[in-house]
């Protein structure tokens, strides 16, 4: 370790000969119409008081020649509160883009001087008062042991588990998985990652470019009125625009993410921009991962602005990706996470997203704003197994054939409109038509009726039809003073799968009783249809297949939510959320037993015989959440997040049990530091680190007798989920060079990630093994090194 930091701090001296400079560009607007705000200034603290720039009839601003490292701005406009952007970090490679919002005053009598604000940590959806954060790709590439993974990043925030290194599936206050909602440029997405299946949220590897999105938001209870169809938690992702005044480039490589190619700049002469990314998988080539096979992805995302027109502003974007896996028994280990040595199985999945958003202004204060979009997701699984294994009489059977296909036409139109400095209101509709064309036949552990000496095949579901989800919402935002703030809306959902119709209230309010203070409260009621591989699954009734599940309610989560955030020092924040949400219309079954959908999320596949489901279980989540966080300042930053919780649920047989998400506890601590080095202190060495540590997550132990009897796995239902794997722990250490360059507009980015630093072996699973006739338990992923290598230009 010494003599890398040696050899780095070395590379840098030598590149480091003279001052370096970027540019800072971007768009002032008004936070509540959007409207773009004219002559605002711009100014560089820290620096020569000229530094600065004044905002154009676009609210467009550039700030040239300004230091590489990190700086602050401050945004000033009369009769707008003041704001400060601490920790903006320029490169000489790339030019910063930054999209800045600025509130209103209510009262513009009596003018006093105000200190400028630093909001940090409210979210860009300024309705969303309680449990929401925004994000920004910094974070994301910052923390160690993220993979540039959005959904990892997620991880490290209080109320949220991810205690998998092999999925990025993201448990939010004891929620299942599958109650999260993806939204990419405000419509709803299937889930947005490589090797990802039919109903499922998370997967081993994100396919979204954390290189082409803007700061977004990232909420985990009662959530504003235009969020439906999720009772969790919201990623509400947007992608940013390109450089409209030069062309720029960026080449990476990472285990993880792949091998990068990224092209930006201007298009036309109105405004627009392009922005394109490309990544190949590099994982395969490596050797690293949870699995001796070989993973293969690759993903494309774009976004394209055409510029200001009188119809208005317009925008494409889009993101589609493919991966594919083979396990072969013959090349599998026998600790391997997915496979066994008695099958060979053959996964592919493809994911994409194209829209056309649309901006039109329609009065002073006033805007509309459609997203037209089509998204599509897919999946094939075929497995074959080896009878008598390693015999004489060993044979090949196909048993599970999987071809799901899922497609998605949305529309997304809402109007915004600033009534007053006081008060928004925003009110819109969501409309969703949903196909499926998907075929899912089985025959492990089937009978053999017809004699032939092979099990029989069985139609766990065909589908090929459509429906449709529509979500109209009206929300508003009123200020009543400059230290209250009130949020209410309603929404509304009907389906035409279940044909019901839900309203929904949604309320929060703020209170700044000092400027160190605030206490928050937020109440919501939210609806989601159960996981649409539990709804299409087929049961014989009197010789024919029928879908009984298709009816079943929407699953209904009441969330409470108190709040209390203050500023201990400069830079210093303390937060801590109470909740509890209340979960009633649970689909379980209909005789007693201990099934209940929220059980289900956090694998590839869902439960195959649960039909005949009655809406009847209910569930809560209660606990405590902790954030203590130093700002990046001062070269350094620090962030503490304690999370403790119960998550409970009740089967049709009234019996209250763990869900498999109640870990009870999850802290993470993170810190990382800069060491500014070269002349001028602009290049740096970076060092973070993380340490995450939370309870074991639940499982149903194997009844081992019947298993070995039976030649297959057979669980104890009656004692589900009584059982918790060991604690589990994890550290990571990250050790990373920036590098700008002296004489060209040229960045280098370098960094090494240790990750489980010390070889935790954490649990995977308990399961029966056929082959040994025991309870086998696999590990999860122990050391690994991660790295990635970036130059921009």
């Amino acid at each position: 370790m010494k003599r890398i930091f040696s050899i780095l701090v070395l590379f840098s001296l030598f590149l480091s000969l003279s001052a370096q400079t970027g540019t800072v560009k971007g768009t002032v607007t008004d936070q509540q119409s959007e409207m773009p705000v004219i002559g605002a200034t711009v100014q560089l603290l820290g620096t020569d008081a000229q530094a600065g720039a004044v905002t154009d009839a676009d609210g467009y601003f550039v700030l040239g020649n300004v230091p590489a490292g990190r700086n602050a701005l401050l945004v000033q406009y009369l009769g707008y509160e003041p704001l400060t952007l601490p920790n903006v970090e320029v490169s000489t490679g790339k030019d910063v883009i930054l999209n800045i919002a600025i509130q209103e005053k209510i009262s513009q009598l009596n003018e006093v001087v105000v200190t400028a604000k630093t909001i940090k940590d409210r979210a860009q959806n300024d309705m969303a008062a309680v449990s929401a954060r925004q994000f920004s790709v910094e974070e994301v590439n910052r923390f160690s042991g993220g993979r540039s993974d959005v959904a990892r990043l997620a991880s490290n925030f209080a109320g949220v588990s991810a205690p998998d290194d092999s999925r990025n599936d993201i448990v939010i206050r004891g929620n299942s998985p599958t109650g999260v909602l993806w939204r990419i440029e405000g419509i709803p997405v299937p889930n947005p990652n490589h090797f990802s299946t039919f109903g499922t949220t998370g997967s081993p590897v994100s396919a979204l470019n954390p290189n082409v999105l803007r700061n977004s938001d990232f909420l985990t209870s009662a959530f504003p009125a235009e969020y439906g169809n999720a009772n969790a938690g919201v990623f509400d992702i947007g992608f940013r625009s390109g450089n409209r005044d030069r062309h720029e480039f960026t080449f990476q490589a990472g285990a993880f993410s792949g091998l990068e190619g990224m092209a930006e700049g201007p298009l036309g002469n109105k405004g627009g921009s392009y922005l394109v990314a490309g990544r190949y998988s590099l994982i395969g080539l490596i050797g690293a991962g949870s699995t001796a096979a070989t993973p293969n992805y690759q993903d494309l995302s774009f976004k394209v602005d055409l510029g200001r027109t009188k119809a208005g502003k317009f925008s494409i974007f889009g993101i589609g990706g493919r991966s594919d896996i083979t396990f072969l028994g013959s090349e599998i280990e026998e600790d391997d996470l997915f496979a066994a040595e008695d099958e060979d199985g053959y996964v592919d999945s493809r994911f994409g997203v194209i829209g056309l958003s649309h901006n039109l202004i329609v009065g002073e204060n006033t805007y509309v704003r459609t997203v037209i979009g089509g998204t599509l997701q897919g999946n094939n699984f075929e497995q074959d197994r080896y009878f008598n294994f390693g015999t004489a009489e060993e044979n090949k059977l196909r048993i599970t054939e999987v071809d799901n296909a899922e497609s998605r036409f949305t529309l997304s139109t809402y109007i915004n409109t600033k009534a007053s400095p006081r008060q928004t209101i925003r009110a819109g509709l969501l409309y969703e038509n949903l196909g499926n064309n998907s075929r899912f036949r089985d025959r492990e552990d089937a009978p053999d009726r017809d004699g032939d000496g092979e099990a029989d095949w069985f139609t766990v579901y065909d589908i090929d039809g459509r429906f449709s989800l529509a979500q109209p919402f009206v929300q508003t935002k009123y200020r009543l003073t400059e230290k209250i703030e009130i949020n209410a809306g309603l929404h509304g959902q009907y389906s035409t799968l279940n044909e019901q119709f839900v309203l929904e209230p949604r309320a929060s309010a703020s209170y700044a009783f000092n400027p160190k203070h605030r206490i928050t409260l937020g109440y919501g009621m939210h609806s989601q249809l159960a996981p649409l591989p539990i709804l299409f699954l087929n049961e014989e009734v009197d010789g024919a297949l029928v879908r009984t599940n298709e009816s079943l309610d929407f699953i209904r989560s009441q969330h409470y939510v108190l709040g209390y955030d203050t500023r201990l020092a400069k830079d210093w924040r303390l937060k801590t959320e109470v909740y509890y949400q209340d979960i009633s219309r649970a689909p379980v079954e209909t005789a007693p037993s201990s099934y209940s959908t929220l059980t289900e999320g956090a694998d590839f596949a869902f439960s195959e015989d649960k039909t005949s489901l009655v809406s009847e279980g209910t569930g809560f989540n209660r606990g405590v959440e902790l954030t203590l966080e130093k700002f990046y300042s001062k070269g350094y930053y620090t962030l503490l997040t304690t999370s403790v919780f119960e998550s409970k649920y009740e089967g049709s047989d009234g019996v209250e049990r763990n869900t498999p998400f109640n870990n009870g506890y999850v802290v993470n601590l993170l810190a990382g530091k800069e060491f500014r080095i070269g002349k001028g202190g602009k290049n740096a060495i970076v060092l973070d680190t993380k340490v995450t540590t939370a309870g074991g997550r639940w499982y149903t132990p194997v009844n081992l007798e019947a298993s070995r009897n039976a030649g297959f796995e057979i669980l104890e239902a009656e004692q589900a989920f009584s059982q918790q794997y060991d604690s589990y722990f994890r550290w990571d250490v990250k050790l990373g060079l920036k590098l700008n360059s002296s004489n060209k507009k040229v960045f280098h980015q370098f960094f090494v990630d240790l990750q489980n630093v010390t070889n935790r072996q954490n649990v995977f699973a308990r399961q029966y093994n056929r082959l040994t006739n025991n309870i086998d338990q696999v590990n999860q992923i122990g050391f690994f090194p991660d790295f990635l290598y970036r130059v921009q230009f």
